[in-house]
């Protein structure tokens, strides 16, 4: 039986583009949202669900690192980096003078922002769910209407391509992870995230905290806050390190951290994407 792999549909987002980069040979299932992904794979409607958590131009996707630290125990389990180049798409036979609005994942208008200025600069632009569901519901926008998605979204939803690789800068690449029951082993080329917080406030906490990693000579790649939901000012700490939990110097970091903080999560250990897929 094929494996199935969940991710933010419908068909034709770049997710699912991701998920099929990731196994070629899964099932797709695709869900109306981030946490839908992550509870298909709860539910076991799925193996395994592929989410965006970064992309270089817009940052971190917050829908997915909110879920990771309040609302799931999946892990992650791998992650790849994908170039996304967006199209301008319309209904056959629009003309591109003629359009007055443009709809796509605010993500994606915030990636075409200075193409959309420049080119449609009085066209209303609309916020949609994903950049496929914008392409697909063109056809009940009329002729006066474009959105911002995919090829494979123009090929599944009979939409005219306008113009290609609109995005602002051609370094658009977007980070997704792998989620899953269970933990990845270790491989020898691997990444570590984990968040953190503290209950008191005082001066030096954050600070000894990556004196840790760093007396142990463990590379943090990554390192961010989040909002804990509780009060204005208070945050929770993301960090992306290289090593797997598994290495005896990150294991001996995180026992020195989870000492040191209130609550310390370990999101996954996995191995490293080397390059866009």
């Amino acid at each position: 039986m094929a494996k199935k792999v969940a991710y933010l549909g419908p068909a034709g987002t770049y997710a699912e583009q991701a998920a099929v980069s990731y196994d070629p040979d899964a099932e797709g299932v695709p869900c109306p949202s981030i946490p839908a992904v992550a509870q298909a794979v709860e539910r076991g409607d799925a193996d395994e669900g592929v989410v965006p958590i970064e992309n270089s131009l817009q940052g971190s996707v917050t829908f997915t690192l909110d879920l990771l630290i309040h609302d799931s125990n999946l892990f992650i389990r791998n992650e790849l980096v994908l170039p996304i180049h967006h199209s301008l798409l319309a209904a056959p036979g629009t003309r591109a003078k003629d359009i007055t609005v443009i709809y796509s994942h605010p993500q994606a208008l915030a990636q075409c922002q200075d193409y959309i200025a420049k080119h449609h600069p009085k066209a209303e632009v609309v916020a949609s769910l994903s950049t496929a569901t914008a392409v697909q519901e063109l056809a009940k926008h009329g002729k006066n209407a474009a959105a911002i998605g995919n090829l494979r979204a123009a090929e599944l939803y009979g939409a005219e391509v306008l113009a290609s690789n609109i995005e602002d800068n051609p370094n658009n690449v977007t980070r997704f992870v792998v989620l899953g029951k269970t933990p990845s082993a270790r491989t020898g080329s691997d990444k570590t995230s984990i968040c953190f917080w503290f209950d008191d406030d005082a001066p030096g906490l954050l600070y000894k905290v990556i004196k840790s990693f760093h007396e142990l000579e463990i590379n943090l790649a990554k390192i961010e806050s989040r909002p804990t939901r509780e009060s204005l000012g208070r945050y929770i700490f993301l960090i992306d390190m290289d090593g797997h939990r598994d290495d005896a110097r990150v294991k001996k970091a995180l026992a020195e951290v989870e000492k040191q903080v209130s609550i310390l999560k370990v999101f996954g250990s996995y191995p490293k994407a080397i390059a866009p897929v």
